[in-house]
């Protein structure tokens, strides 16, 4: 039985990052020695077993055959005989085919180190075109590693670009491409991650929404790029991100029930959960009255924090502000985005209309909320006669 050190922890070390975790990788061994030394099974697709002292996952060294569409199309085998260099060749990238013995020593088959030294993605080996899911891992490694210089190798691009054509990509679960989306637009360079699949003709394949804005080298595309990018700058959480990029759902000729209506379908076939997609919306419904904060009504202002429930959940509201405000800098990035604070206090001042003396009043049930959206109506009244410009 031999143990490597493989794949993530050896690729960062490597690039002097911090290693978050290590994946571990046994040659030679059967799953039932692994037992008989204190493993403990897990996984049903290939042999997994957790450490009895640390609960490090070590996997079998195994090799993969394409048995059907899709990521959870392949037949896997695990035995004792499956050498390392066997293994390695399964992987997606070279940077990630690299091993480490207990001795510190690296097994570096496929030249893994070379392309880190390079600043090159590059598959391993053909078998890269069998399984769709890699055009997403590729498109986040490319995300994560753009700014120390890193690139696809034109040969891995073209293998993308292959598999987006082969409609594989269709047959990815949607829980499976969220995992690898969400994780990509929260890397430092989530708008790399969105070029590079639009440059493998990807885009139009899993965003179809979103393809509008790419038909040519236009201010569209490069907006949304752009606000990802300031998103990623300001560190701002996974809603805000995922609601500026389906703000590019937004196109100049369509209503806005057909952008609501385009966001809505893309929230449901990524799967994205509840609260990007409640974000993703309201971001649709109401980005065009945020830039023009200061000429809304007391109306309108009202309508518009009481969808957002300013008074149960005012994060929301300052996701929002947000993600307006990283749009809006992606079209001027020298200029802060002044209608934030015109927000954030018309929000206060509606949350500060008390309930007690409408209480005290007599008022209840239905007539004390119309009372209390009353009361909020006529201090937003007040706050705009005040602060409008």
């Amino acid at each position: 039985m031999q143990i490597y050190k493989v794949g993530g922890a050896v690729r960062d070390r490597l690039l002097g990052r911090t290693v978050s975790e290590v994946d571990w990788l046994v040659v030679g061994a059967t799953p039932e020695e692994m037992q008989a030394r204190g493993f403990r099974p897990v996984g049903a697709d290939f042999p997994v077993f957790l450490h009895p002292q640390t609960g490090e996952e070590y996997a079998l060294a195994r090799t993969e055959r394409k048995s059907g569409r899709g990521y959870g199309g392949f037949t896997f085998h695990a035995s004792p005989d499956v050498t390392l260099e066997e293994d390695l060749q399964r992987r997606d990238l070279t940077i990630n085919a690299i091993a480490e013995d207990d001795q510190g020593q690296l097994i570096d088959p496929y030249g893994g180190q070379r392309d880190l030294q390079a600043r090159l993605l590059r598959h391993v080996s053909p078998a890269f075109a069998e399984d769709p899911l890699r055009v997403l891992r590729v498109a986040r490694f490319a995300a994560r590693y753009a700014e120390l210089g890193f690139r696809i190798a034109d040969e891995t691009l073209e293998l993308m670009r292959q598999l987006a054509h082969s409609g594989e990509l269709c047959a990815l679960t949607a829980e499976r491409s969220w995992k690898e989306i969400s994780r990509a637009l929260m890397e430092p360079r989530p708008d790399v991650f969105i070029q590079v699949l639009q440059d493998c003709d990807a885009l139009t394949e899993l965003f179809p929404e979103l393809g509008a804005s790419f038909v040519t080298e236009n201010a569209d595309a490069e907006h949304l790029l752009g606000a990802l990018r300031q998103c990623a700058t300001h560190l701002q959480p996974l809603p805000v991100r995922w609601a500026c990029l389906l703000l590019g759902c937004e196109t100049p000729d369509a209503g806005q029930q057909a952008r609501l209506s385009a966001i809505d379908t893309l929230n449901q076939r990524c799967k994205a959960p509840r609260d990007c997609q409640e974000l993703a919306m309201l971001l649709g419904r109401y980005y065009r009255d945020a830039l023009n904060a200061w000429t809304l009504t007391a109306d309108a202002l009202l309508d518009m924090l009481q969808h957002f429930d300013i008074y149960r959940r005012p994060e929301r509201f300052e996701q929002f502000v947000c993600a307006c405000a990283m749009a809006a800098w992606a079209n001027a990035p020298r200029s802060p985005f002044p209608q934030a604070d015109y927000l954030r206090d018309a929000a206060m001042t509606a949350r500060a209309v008390a309930v007690k003396p409408l209480l005290d009043q007599g008022f209840k049930g239905a007539e004390l909320g119309a009372a209390l959206a009353a009361a909020r109506l006529d201090a937003l009244r007040i706050y705009c006669r005040q602060n409008a410009r």
